[in-house]
C-alpha cells in the first residue's frame, strides 16, 4: 500500500463536489479574474491577497478532486447542466412564479404591462401554453446537453481524437480567461445575427416557418421564450451560436462554462419582459431590442448584443451605441450626486 498516494472521494463527497462546481467555477475564478490582487500576481506581488490565494487554492483542489475522480466527460455534462440549471432554468421559473403569484406587481414591472405576463389574457391566462413552452424550453436545453455530449462522444470514442473542450487539472490564467471571453462573445454575436437573419428569417430557408410558427407566436418575451422554439431552429438560433466559438478556439472547460454562464443570464434578462433591468450592463437596451424583433415579425435586430445589428443598418428602435451612449451620461449623473455634499445645492447662476 503507498501511503503518499492520496485518498480516492467517497461517493458522498463526489456528489457534494459536482453540487457545488457550478457555484464554485463562477465564484473563485471570478474574483481572481477581476480583483486586483489576480492582476498583480504576475506584476506586483508585494500586493497580492490572502483572501485570493486561498480562493484559487481551495478551486484547485476542488478541481482537481473532480478531474481525478470522475471522467472528462461526465464533469463537462454535469458542470454545463449545473450551469443551465443555476443560471437560467432556475431564474427563469423564479420569473415565472412571481409572475403568477403577483400579477398586479409583475405588470407594472413588465415593459409591455399584462400582455407580457406569461399567465396574461393575451398570452391565454392560467389554462394558456405557458407550461408548455417553459416544457418546451427546458427539452431545447437539455437538447443542447445532448449534442454537445454527441460532440465529445464523436471526438474521444470514434475518431480517437482530442476532445472538444480542454479538460487537465491545470487551471486556466487570467489574462486568458479574459481573451477567450471576449472572442468568443464576439463570434457568438456574428454567428446568431448571420444565422438568425439569413436561416431563420429568410423567405428560401425551410426553417423560417418553423421558428415563426413558434416563437414568433408570442405575443411578448418572458424568460422560458429565450429557448422556445422548434428543436431544429433552437439549434440555429441558440445552441450553434453559443457552442461554436467553444468549440473553434478549444476553450478550457473551466473558461467554457464562464462563458456559459455569461450567456445564459443574457439570455434569461434580454427576454425577461422587465423594464427593471441591472444598469450598467446594457441590458435594457438588449431587452428592448429583443422584444422589438419578436413581436415585429423579425424585420430587425437579429444579433444577441446589438452590434451586428448597428454595423449592418438591421437595428429596430435605439441602437448599441445609443445604449452605451445613455448609459454613460446615467453614470456620469449618479457620480455627480455621489459627489455632492449632503445638504448643500447646486449654485445658481449669477444673472448679469
Amino acid at each position: 500500500m503507498n501511503i503518499f498516494q492520496p485518498a480516492q472521494p467517497s461517493l458522498l463527497e463526489r456528489v457534494w463536489l459536482t453540487i457545488r462546481y457550478p457555484y464554485d467555477i463562477i465564484r473563485n475564478p471570478l474574483d481572481a479574474l477581476l480583483s486586483v490582487p489576480a492582476l498583480s500576481f504576475l506584476l506586483i506581488p508585494t500586493f497580492s491577497s490572502y483572501s485570493t490565494s486561498l480562493n484559487l487554492l481551495f478551486f484547485y483542489l476542488t478541481w482537481s478532486a473532480l478531474i481525478l475522480s470522475n471522467s472528462p466527460l461526465k464533469v463537462e455534462i454535469l458542470g454545463t447542466l449545473g450551469i443551465r440549471v443555476l443560471f437560467y432554468l432556475l431564474p427563469a421559473l423564479g420569473f415565472l412564479a412571481f409572475d403568477g403569484a403577483t400579477p398586479n406587481l409583475a405588470s407594472k414591472l413588465k415593459e409591455h404591462g399584462e400582455v407580457a405576463l406569461p399567465i396574461g389574457e393575451e398570452q391565454g391566462g392560467r389554462k394558456g401554453r405557458w407550461w408548455k413552452i417553459a416544457l418546451v424550453s427546458t427539452g431545447n436545453v437539455l437538447l443542447g446537453v445532448a449534442i454537445q455530449s454527441s460532440v465529445e462522444l464523436l471526438f474521444t470514442k470514434i475518431l480517437h481524437i482530442r476532445s472538444a473542450l480542454r479538460i487537465s487539472t491545470s487551471l486556466p490564467m487570467p489574462w486568458g480567461i479574459a481573451i477567450d471571453l471576449i472572442r468568443g462573445l464576439f463570434l457568438r454575436e456574428i454567428l446568431s445575427y448571420a444565422l438568425h437573419r439569413y436561416a431563420l428569417h429568410h423567405p428560401d430557408s425551410p426553417l423560417t416557418e418553423y421558428h415563426m410558427n413558434w416563437q414568433h407566436t408570442i405575443p411578448a418575451p418572458y424568460a422560458f421564450v429565450s429557448h422556445y422554439d422548434h428543436p431544429l431552429a433552437y439549434i440555429v438560433h441558440v445552441f450553434l451560436p453559443s457552442y461554436l466559438p467553444a468549440l473553434l478556439f478549444r476553450f478550457h472547460l473551466l473558461t467554457y462554462h464562464m462563458y456559459l454562464a455569461i450567456v445564459s443570464l443574457e439570455e434569461t434578462f434580454a427576454y425577461s419582459g422587465y423594464n427593471v433591468l441591472p444598469s450598467g450592463l446594457i441590458l435594457g437596451g438588449i431587452a428592448r431590442r429583443q422584444e422589438r424583433h419578436l413581436m415585429g415579425e423579425g424585420k430587425g435586430n437579429y444579433s444577441c448584443l446589438g452590434i451586428m445589428d448597428f454595423v449592418a443598418g438591421t437595428t429596430l428602435g435605439e441602437d448599441v451605441v445609443e445604449n452605451v451612449r445613455e448609459e454613460g451620461q446615467n453614470n456620469n449623473v449618479r457620480e455627480r450626486v455621489k459627489g455632492r455634499p449632503k445638504g448643500r445645492k447646486p449654485k445658481a447662476r449669477s444673472r448679469s
